[in-house]
């Protein structure tokens, strides 16, 4: 009895070493897969200007969830982003603020078209220094004394793209064209404003939300302007392919959507 006691116990002890090194040795392999996981990458990112403050807050946001990716954002007109897509910058992801703009880099081939998706949509305000009184709406830019409104560059802004279309519908353009100062994005012509170089400008109403010196007197009728989509696309050449899809995934999350309708965007 006692001989069948000890082999009892002699198998129990067996048992238990084996369970205790096939745990720790299924702990280890857990660790070296997150570790590999969680190999550092940065991932650059070029949008459209008007996403810049939005933007800030989803990057602290995304941090905190993912220390291991780095985000790296380059900030500028739509136009000009794509036409350095195009050329072979090293970019993971566009997002641009015209879907023609990306539409270019679907058809040379650089974003997949299941790789992209158009995610928001914004508005076009009229806005005049805060001090402003004379002006309430567009029609008043053409009396004598507006002498300078301000527009991003139509070719590459498309801000200012939507902007000549609204005036031009608005039957406003020909008399405006002449006292029109171009800038080379959004927040170009919001500093236009607010530092009164300009009577007014034509900016995107996130934009204008985001600054106290500015008023929006007018915002521009949706039946004016081609209707306004910010899409985002993971570019095809990113050598971080699972970072990118990861962050590009997040950015359609109902998390990172909630930031981008408190600064004045709409969810597609």
């Amino acid at each position: 009895m006692l001989k069948h006691l000890k082999l009892i116990c002699l198998l129990l002890l067996v048992t238990l070493f084996t369970v205790a090194c096939s745990s720790n040795e299924g702990e280890t392999a857990l660790k070296e897969t997150n570790n590999k996981e969680k190999e550092p990458v940065e991932l650059t990112i070029s949008a459209a200007a008007s996403l810049q403050d939005a933007m800030s807050e989803i990057d602290e946001m995304y941090a905190e969830q993912h220390p291991e990716t780095k985000l790296t954002f380059n900030f500028g007109g739509s136009g000009s982003l794509q036409q350095q897509i195009s050329q072979g910058a090293p970019v993971d992801l566009f997002f641009s603020a015209a879907e023609d703009k990306f539409d270019i880099l679907v058809e040379e081939g650089n974003i997949a078209k299941e790789d992209g998706v158009d995610l928001l949509g914004n508005s076009l305000v009229l806005i005049t220094p805060a001090d402003e009184e004379n002006l309430t709406g567009f029609t008043d830019l053409t009396k004598k004394a507006v002498e300078q409104i301000s527009l991003g560059t139509p070719e590459s802004v498309p801000a200012g793209a939507y902007g000549v279309e609204s005036l031009e519908n608005m039957g406003l353009w020909n008399e405006l064209e002449a006292k029109t100062v171009y800038a080379k994005d959004v927040r170009q012509v919001l500093s236009y404003v607010e530092t009164g170089n300009v009577n007014a400008g034509i900016v995107y109403k996130t934009d204008a939300l985001a600054s106290n010196k500015v008023e929006i007197i007018d915002t521009a009728g949706a039946d004016t302007h081609t209707p306004i989509i910010y899409p985002v696309g993971i570019v095809k050449d990113t050598k971080n392919y699972d970072a990118a899809k990861e962050f590009y995934t997040f950015l359609q999350s109902d998390e990172a959507l909630k930031v981008f309708e408190e600064y004045g965007f709409t969810a597609q």
